[in-house]
């Protein structure tokens, strides 16, 4: 199931979400500022690349400041859109693998320092 729905997701959409952290990542990295924030891009587009059978866990507490910060300016607005996309996917149940790894990534979009994906 892993294989199949990493495939599907990756050609329904993950291709392009991945893209765009990757893009993201990349331009917070052009500035010196900016590449604890572009790690955390990387990391999420890794995630987005191929969800299925990945485990996030989340340590608030090893990079309070940075996790607060991050919620504040680009956390919740990122949760809110896989929270969104999540509720949608679910509403059917063909989509509901799919909504279960947008949730998933949502964690991360929220919180991303600290957190490991496995």
């Amino acid at each position: 199931m892993k294989l199949i729905g990493n495939i599907l997701w990756f050609f329904l959409g993950g291709l392009w979400l991945g893209l765009g952290w990757a893009i993201a990542g990349l331009i917070l990295c052009i500035t010196i500022i900016g590449i604890p924030l572009g790690k955390q891009c990387f990391k999420a587009a890794k995630l987005t690349f191929a969800p299925f059978g990945k485990k996030v866990n989340v340590n608030f507490s090893k990079h309070p400041i940075a996790n607060i910060l991050w919620a504040i300016f680009f956390g919740w607005e990122m949760a809110l859109g896989y929270l969104a996309s999540g509720v949608i996917c679910c509403v059917t149940i063909i989509g509901i693998p799919f909504g279960l790894q947008a949730f998933k990534m949502m964690q991360l979009a929220f919180l991303p320092f600290g957190a490991e994906v496995r």
